[in-house]
């Protein structure tokens, strides 16, 4: 996402020029606001955290106190604390984490695994086919609601007052998920993923006999300029936002392979738009016209198969296997592993039988 602010900048204050546009991944869009300030020659020395509500005033003062507390508030190079007092010429950048702008949430009593929590943080393993949080057509019954109301039944709300979502897969793909519960937690992790120190590996399910054991995919990642339900790569760089994913195979079907990923970068749709790319869709990707039985391959037996395993496996095979991150109060690192799913479990025991016989 590239975002200037120019809705919180004042003009006397600020020299516009120095705003830069900043490459946020489109896989968490929404989720957070990046500064890029120099402040004016004619700046009388001020705290930063009372500076910078000029230019978020919709945010509050605990939000960029915890903010400077993660070390997201940067001046001259170097991270400062919220009592820092700001001078003229200063180059100040800032990364905020805010959910997105979301209606009022009804907790509801859905089940969720959540798979690890304390007072900072709560990890969930998400069940393919719930939506992430509310949004056009999806304005209940999604993770975000389910969220709310397990707070609000264990009294573990904590400061936020919403769901503190650091990032999002898509409705269909399952996998591990972390959610913020306080406002330093939320700019601690945020902070992470904005700066791509993460660590997750998912697991995904192509069409084809993929040729190279492992390998990387490069190219450009934008908007499909015919369908504008999919993403596109341009090999060229001509369109869209840099993207690279690099795989390794996991297991051959012969027409089918299974295989594991790890993003450099996280645009919409990479892996669904980077595995199209070189003729490998992802295994009943309707979107992505993966919904097919592979071409050249006529056998009624073979049409049948993939028709009882679409009923098994009805939806993209993908899945967020891997997780992990620096905690925000203990510093050690946390990682989590999610187990394969049971539609995409049981899938894979389909084409082992098929082949086997």
């Amino acid at each position: 996402m590239t975002e200037d602010n120019e809705d919180f900048l004042d003009e006397e204050l600020l020299n516009t020029d120095s705003i830069d546009n900043i490459d946020i991944d489109e896989e968490n869009k929404g989720l957070y606001e990046h500064l890029n300030l120099t402040v004016d020659k004619s700046q009388e020395p001020l705290r930063i955290d009372k500076f910078l509500l000029i230019f978020r005033q919709n945010s509050s003062r605990n939000k960029i106190s915890q903010t400077c507390r993660a070390g997201n508030v940067i001046v001259n190079g170097v991270a400062v604390k919220q009592n820092y007092r700001v001078k003229p010429g200063d180059q100040i950048s800032v990364l905020l984490a805010h959910p997105p702008r979301e209606n009022v949430i009804i907790p509801q009593d859905i089940p969720i695994n959540i798979v690890y929590e304390d007072d900072d943080l709560v990890v969930v393993d998400k069940e393919p086919g719930m939506v992430v949080h509310p949004g056009f057509g999806n304005w209940d019954g999604t993770l975000v609601n389910a969220l709310a109301f397990h707070f609000e039944k264990n009294g573990s709300k904590s400061d936020l007052d919403r769901v503190g979502l650091v990032h999002r897969i898509d409705k269909d793909t399952s996998g591990l998920l972390v959610i913020a519960k306080n406002e330093y937690a939320l700019s601690y992790l945020a902070k992470q993923f904005f700066d791509r120190k993460t660590k997750r590996l998912y697991w995904a399910f192509v069409w084809g006999n993929v040729q190279d054991d492992e390998g990387t995919i490069r190219g450009h990642i934008g908007r499909h300029p015919k369908n504008r339900m999919q993403m596109h790569t341009y090999e060229d760089g001509s369109q869209g936002k840099h993207a690279v994913t690099h795989y390794k195979v996991l297991e051959r079907f012969k027409y089918m392979t299974w295989v594991e990923c790890k993003l450099e970068t996280g645009r919409t749709h990479q892996i669904r738009a980077h595995f199209k790319h070189i003729g490998h869709t992802l295994f009943n990707d309707e979107r992505y016209e993966g919904h097919t039985p592979l071409r050249g391959v006529n056998l009624p037996k073979y049409k049948q198969f993939i028709k009882n395993v679409f009923e098994i496996l009805p939806r993209h095979a993908l899945h967020a296997h891997t997780l992990g991150f620096i905690h925000p109060t203990t510093k050690k690192e946390l990682y989590f592993e999610s187990p394969m799913p049971k539609d995409m479990a049981d899938a894979v025991k389909k084409w082992r039988n098929y082949l086997e016989n």
